[in-house]
């Protein structure tokens, strides 16, 4: 008889955000908002914070199954992308990044799923070797609000999926309402990675990279389940992640 028991929950690495002393503690604090782990129990997995320590990357590389990088109120460096000057609307966090760039290179060459949400998927863009939009408003002529008005528990747009992606053959959907907070985005990438979503005004919306087993980055939230296409999304991300499990 086959087995047919069910593959063991993995566990899903999901990076937080840090923030200086003031507000919740008078001193530096970790955050995360609880959907992000909600959305990865609801699928399946194990969620399991990572504090930035990258000298402890490899031992929370053995710990996990797959990593989620997600997004902040930051901007990835553009020198990490070759840029000579940075826009004045650019906020850097360099400790967060130095660790969620060290991780997810560690998950890469482990050929670990990785899921990159809104900044995760800019920063797994830049990782991939591409480069970013340091300011929508200035570089994109007649662009959308990608910085919604409206709550992000509601969509601020639609972004079109193209066919014969991962992300097509994960949703089965041509189109999918999203939420919007962002104001840098995916400029380019190199010809190995595939651009697998966008908006009417050109804006890249996600890319993966079809050389691993499951590399994907959307730049919406779809721990937020405004579509089914973001249910669905992370449902394959952590089937993706179990597979891996001994």
């Amino acid at each position: 008889m086959p087995d047919t028991a069910p593959l063991p929950a993995p566990v899903i690495g999901i990076t937080a955000d840090a923030e200086p002393a003031g507000g919740y503690s008078k001193l530096p604090w970790y955050a995360l908002r609880c959907n992000y782990a909600d959305a990865i129990a609801a699928a399946g997995g194990v969620p399991l914070i990572l504090p930035h320590r990258a000298d402890l990357t490899g031992r929370y590389l053995d710990l996990i199954d797959g990593l989620l990088i997600t997004g902040g109120a930051f901007d990835v460096d553009p020198a990490l992308f070759g840029a000579e000057t940075r826009h004045d609307s650019v906020v850097l966090k360099e400790g967060r990044t130095d660790f969620e760039l060290a991780i997810l290179k560690g998950s890469l060459a482990r050929d670990l799923p990785v899921l990159g949400i809104c900044g995760g998927q800019q920063l797994l863009a830049v990782a991939l070797g591409g480069s970013l939009i340091q300011h929508i408003p200035d570089e994109v002529p007649n662009a959308l609000a990608h910085e919604q008005p409206n709550p992000r528990t509601e969509p601020g747009h639609t972004v079109t999926i193209r066919p014969d992606t991962l992300l097509a053959r994960i949703t089965g959907q041509v189109t999918a309402a999203v939420n919007s907070a962002h104001h840098q985005a995916v400029k380019a990438v190199p010809p190995h990675i595939i651009v697998n979503a966008w908006t009417d005004d050109g804006v890249i919306e996600g890319v993966e990279d079809p050389a691993r087993r499951f590399c994907l980055g959307v730049q919406w939230h779809p721990e937020y389940a405004i579509d089914p296409a973001d249910t669905a999304i992370l449902r394959a991300f952590v089937a993706a992640a179990a597979a891996k499990v001994p």
